[in-house]
């Protein structure tokens, strides 16, 4: 289980290609423009300028999903979380809209549309939250 990490990104919100560019950076762990460029222009039925990929980066940056810095005489970005991390932040949040609902009866409506493979996890779900409630009570 990832818990929650201390950084957050300021903007959770990403576009396909800052998604696309943040995995990349993932896989890479470290990245310059020059690698992330020419990871994407390796599929022969993509165009992309080099620009757009400098720009997507400093977004990225400024948003608060990487960090850039500079070695020798290039840039190089990597992430301030890893894609476990981003996974659970987006999980929490996602959850927190999910409860905003605030009322049992709304959310128990949905129940006859689920299959049992959703079932069964939100069983487990219930078991781990029990859990954690009886080692809150305990400790």
């Amino acid at each position: 289980m990832v818990p929650l990490p201390q950084h957050r990104p300021k903007n959770l919100s990403l576009g396909p290609l800052e998604t696309e560019i943040l995995k990349i950076v993932w896989e890479l762990d470290t990245a310059t423009v020059k690698d992330i460029h020419d990871r994407i222009l390796s599929d022969p039925d993509r165009e992309l300028a080099y620009a757009s990929v400098t720009t997507v980066l400093n977004r990225l940056t400024q948003k608060g999903w990487l960090k850039c810095d500079r070695q020798e005489r290039s840039f190089v970005w990597e992430p301030l979380l890893s894609a476990a991390e981003a996974q659970a932040i987006q999980a929490y949040e996602q959850l927190q809209q999910f409860l905003a609902v605030g009322n049992p009866d709304i959310v128990a409506a949905f129940a006859d549309s689920l299959d049992r493979s959703s079932i069964d996890q939100i069983a487990a779900i219930s078991q781990r939250l029990q859990a954690i409630r009886t080692d809150r009570e305990e400790g």
